[in-house]
């Protein structure tokens, strides 16, 4: 064991405590599988993430570093405010990539774009595992976990980046907020649903998420990119959501979430502001 960098950053929120907050060691080198499970479950956060050299395979695709990603229960090929999150404090430690314009991350799927905006990050949306309808009886189950009736729901659809994560439109932002799901019946699932807000002032959000991810073992998580990105690739498709929009998340836990989704030359972008509110060295 010995000192390693460490950052704890809060994703999709430019003020501190309000977004969702991630654990970052940024040198994760010679640690074992066990030793990196044992830390994230340790955390008790969402996600923490663990940056290593990226391999010689990916290096030569342009790829700037890699990085693992564990829940406190398992590890996931892809998620997206640890995407950001970790872009964040690879920079804010005096990395440079590659590609002034764009850091490239590789993870469990593969090469993600991560650009660089004036006051914020986004990463390209990765192409979804599965996607198509929810078969009925699927449905049926994740209505009855939310707390509201097949009828209720406007569109849903399968929008699994890694996750595992299913889509449920909503008629409302309020009855998204306003649900109290019955997170006995959520088991392995990840469930997320969005509803759009009536005319929304310039610059505030247009739809408000929710995200309920049992695959991961956390009942709420607070602010969710690669829900974003699933629920965005669905809905712009679908045309149930513009090429550009705001999505808030985060309200029912007391924060405020804000979520940038852009669809440019076909290519999903999920983006949001990061904060470091924790620096310093771990032992591990």
């Amino acid at each position: 064991m010995r000192e390693r960098p460490f950052s704890q950053v809060d994703v999709f929120s430019g003020t501190p405590y309000r977004g969702n907050p991630l654990a970052v060691v940024l040198d994760a080198v010679d640690i074992d599988d066990e030793a990196l499970a044992r830390f994230a479950n340790w955390t008790n956060l969402s996600e923490t993430t663990f940056v290593l050299p990226a391999s010689p395979e990916a290096a030569a695709q342009g790829a700037d570093y890699r990085v693992r990603i564990f829940t406190p229960s398992r590890e996931l090929p892809f998620a997206g405010h640890p995407t950001l999150g970790t872009a964040h404090a690879w920079l804010e430690a005096g990395n440079e990539p590659r590609d002034p314009s764009a850091v490239v991350q590789e993870c469990g799927v593969g090469l993600v774009r991560i650009r660089r905006e004036e006051d914020r990050l986004a990463f390209a949306a990765p192409p979804l595992a599965r996607s198509g309808p929810i078969a009925a009886d699927d449905l049926a189950e994740i209505a009855a976990f939310v707390g509201v009736g097949v009828s209720d729901v406007v569109d849903a659809n399968w929008i699994d980046n890694g996750p595992g994560w299913s889509g449920v439109l909503l008629a409302s932002a309020d009855a998204v907020l306003a649900l109290e799901p019955d997170f006995s019946r959520l088991g392995s699932s990840s469930v997320g649903v969005v509803g759009p807000y009536p005319n929304p002032a310039a610059g505030s959000p247009q739809f408000e998420v929710r995200g309920f991810a049992g695959g991961a073992g956390v009942w709420e998580d607070p602010v969710t990119g690669s829900l974003n990105a699933g629920l965005a690739q669905w809905m712009m498709a679908a045309g149930h959501a513009p090429d550009h929009y705001i999505a808030g998340q985060g309200a029912r836990l007391g924060r405020d979430g804000r979520v940038h989704l852009d669809r440019i030359d076909g290519q999903v972008w999920v983006g949001g502001s990061s904060v470091t509110c924790i620096g310093g060295t771990i032992i591990l």
